[in-house]
């Protein structure tokens, strides 16, 4: 017996945020349970302009037994959520101006206004504007991440704008992991400054808040492997789907086998809807935000001006799949032993989602984009995706490249083994993006993946900041602690501790953090300490802050900041 699905409330399901301000316009976006008939923003000093907003309802967005929600769910179940989407014009530089957002439902009876507190907003801001910038990635409803934000307007603030480098949540298609997760840490409201996480260490229980950032200023997305939707089902547990992703070339193949039963008309559009559906999606992320489309019509990496700065987004990101070597495990290195006869049910290894390689479309744009006007007249060119290119984290190993398979067969033609090898020479990210970025003096490569705080410098002068222990970690590859790699594969492809691509982590220049012998730490991974960084553009600096959430009362401290070079 199927639980009722979540119930509309007479209320906002998220405050309004803004997206992708231009020199005369911003977009307000913000959710409901219920269509309504009418949604607007009103906005200027007297709150006397009106834009009516365009409604779109979430296509894919579900719960299922996993979702923490009440009242529980028994089965996998399509939820009711509607996006509404007002672009306010004829705004003027450098002017900010409060707005309010309405929503008026008369769905039960009586017509009924519902209003959003009072905000502000501005268009983009100017060159020379000076601007402070949250650095962040990987919330994933983590514990720390209310307490994480909620220190970052109550040390920085105002924020002008949100750069997340991917992993917003875990899993894209559940609805409350975005709205409304009973155990108080969704993502909007933890951006929104109306989380409610009881967070608990030591016997000492916090009730944090989250910042309330997004209202105010915009946040600029970036596709990260939590993003991506696996293989469609109206029936498995979201879970099982999202982790059932498969390559578009094996998607593809299953098609044509049963291209006839699917679709014997030749529909061009049931052919890609199948072939989505049976591979993967990031339509959850696209219908949330609103990502501007680049001149191929695409909106999964972007470029944009905001202030001094050229930020470019990227599309760098492959499915994560277990390490380990147990004969019933799906994983980077194999496939199941169960499996190895039935194709359709491989995993591929950890195969990347979009290409990045010089034939590629989205290396052609980067190249044209590196070259561009205002990338090159640009203050600060910063570049951000979620794939790391130098950490000490685990997920750089194996290398950025497509799996290689290799498969074995016995005497009968059946297949004994497939395993999958990663060539580093073929590591896509070193061989191929950062030559173009060197070129272009980039100064700062923004990434997440692996939840913790690292930053590197190359020869070229290029700052690499991962700065994603937000919530919490899987520790630092240093030392003894190393990375689990097949006894048989050359640890020259699979690096077991440090940056596999060869550069020195770099020593946190204020107050780093100490070992048992009271040496210096080049990194933060922790489960007790949450760090955020923030780039001052009026400085030229980025800035690292750390919280103990052991000790509620403490102060934060900033241990780390380095300057971008112009």
């Amino acid at each position: 017996m199927m639980a009722n699905p979540v119930s509309s409330q007479s209320s906002l399901l998220t405050d309004p945020f803004l997206q992708f301000p231009t020199q005369k316009s911003v977009k307000v976006v913000w959710f409901t349970e219920f269509l309504g008939n009418e949604h607007k923003v009103i906005y200027g000093h007297d709150l006397d302009k009106i834009s009516v907003a365009k409604t779109t309802k979430l296509s894919r967005i579900r719960e299922d037994q996993d979702s923490k929600v009440s009242p529980p769910y028994s089965q996998t179940t399509p939820r009711d959520i509607w996006r509404h989407e007002a672009e306010v014009t004829g705004l003027k530089t450098g002017d900010r101006i409060p707005y309010q957002v309405i929503s008026i439902r008369d769905d039960q009876g009586t017509k009924e206004t519902i209003k959003s507190d009072i905000f502000s907003l501005a268009s983009q801001p100017q060159h020379g504007t000076p601007l402070k910038i949250l650095l962040t990635s990987d919330h994933q409803l983590m514990p720390m991440v209310a307490a994480n934000l909620q220190k970052v307007v109550e040390t920085v603030n105002p924020i002008d704008a949100v750069f997340l480098a991917g992993d917003l949540v875990n899993i894209p298609d559940r609805g409350s992991e975005w709205f409304d997760d009973m155990r108080g840490g969704a993502f909007f409201p933890c951006l929104q400054g109306r989380a409610n996480y009881a967070l608990e260490k030591d016997g000492i229980t916090t009730i944090y808040k989250g910042g309330k950032l997004i209202q105010n200023s915009p946040i600029f997305p970036t596709i990260g492997n939590h993003e991506v939707m696996g293989r469609f089902s109206e029936e498995k547990r979201l879970n099982e789907q999202f982790k059932d992703a498969v390559t578009i070339t094996a998607a593809k193949t299953l098609y044509s086998e049963k291209m006839q039963e699917i679709n014997p008309n030749l529909n061009v559009e049931i052919e890609e809807n199948w072939i989505k559906n049976n591979s993967f999606n990031v339509d959850t992320y696209q219908e949330i935000f609103s990502i501007p489309e680049n001149e191929l019509g695409n909106q999964k990496y972007y470029a944009v001006t905001f202030g001094d700065i050229r930020l470019i987004v990227l599309y760098v990101t492959n499915i994560w799949r277990s390490p380990d070597l147990e004969p019933t495990t799906k994983g980077r290195y194999q496939e199941a032993k169960s499996d190895l006869n039935q194709p359709k049910n491989w995993g591929h290894g950890q195969h990347i989602f979009e290409p990045i390689t010089p034939n590629s479309s989205q290396y052609q744009w980067l190249e044209k984009e590196l070259h561009s006007k205002a990338f090159k007249e640009a203050k600060y060119k910063i570049v951000m995706f979620h794939h790391p290119v130098h950490t000490l984290g685990g997920n750089i190993v194996p290398p950025y490249t497509d799996p290689v398979a290799k498969i074995d067969y016995n005497s009968t033609e059946q297949i004994e083994s497939v395993r999958y090898e990663y060539p580093k020479e073929n590591d896509y990210i070193i061989r191929d993006i950062m030559p173009l970025l060197e070129s272009a003096k980039v100064q700062l490569v923004f990434f997440g993946h692996s939840h913790l705080w690292n930053r590197f410098v190359n020869h070229q002068g290029i700052n690499f900041l991962e700065s994603s222990n937000v919530g919490n970690s899987y520790g630092a590859h240093i030392g003894d602690n190393q990375r689990p790699i097949p006894p048989d594969y050359s640890t020259v492809n699979y690096v077991p501790t440090g940056d596999p691509n060869g550069l020195t982590p770099i020593v946190p220049n204020l107050h780093p953090l100490v070992d048992e012998n009271n040496d210096p730490l080049p990194y933060i991974a922790s489960n007790d300490i949450t760090v955020f960084s923030i780039l001052d553009t009026e400085k030229g600096t980025v800035s690292s802050y750390r919280f103990d959430t052991r000790y509620p009362n403490s102060d934060v401290i900033k241990f780390d900041e380095f300057r971008i070079s112009e």
